[in-house]
């Protein structure tokens, strides 16, 4: 049980991180320092940790896994989102 509660602990922390940066990146309209490559490695990592954590939560065990990976992949997609939105085409 304590490992389950330091999981939800340190993967909200993980996840929650990256919030200040998307709402930096959503106020100044600016990301010509972020790499699309970087996120969409980021995000194709956190997609095959997503498929294993499905997985195990099926079993029965992992869901503070399940919940703090799936959080994880919707902030990144968001992320990516924000990147194509406001990058500068040339």
């Amino acid at each position: 049980m304590i490992y389950a509660v330091m999981q939800l602990i340190g993967g909200f922390i993980l996840a929650f991180g990256w919030i200040p940066q998307i709402i930096q990146v959503i106020r100044t309209k600016s990301v010509a320092d972020l790499s699309l490559k970087t996120f969409g490695s980021l995000v194709a990592g956190i997609g095959l940790m997503e498929v294993y954590a499905v997985h195990i939560a099926q079993g029965g065990v992992g869901i503070p896994f399940l919940i703090t990976n799936t959080l994880s992949l919707v902030l990144m997609l968001i992320m990516i989102g924000c990147i194509l939105k406001y990058r500068k085409r040339p």
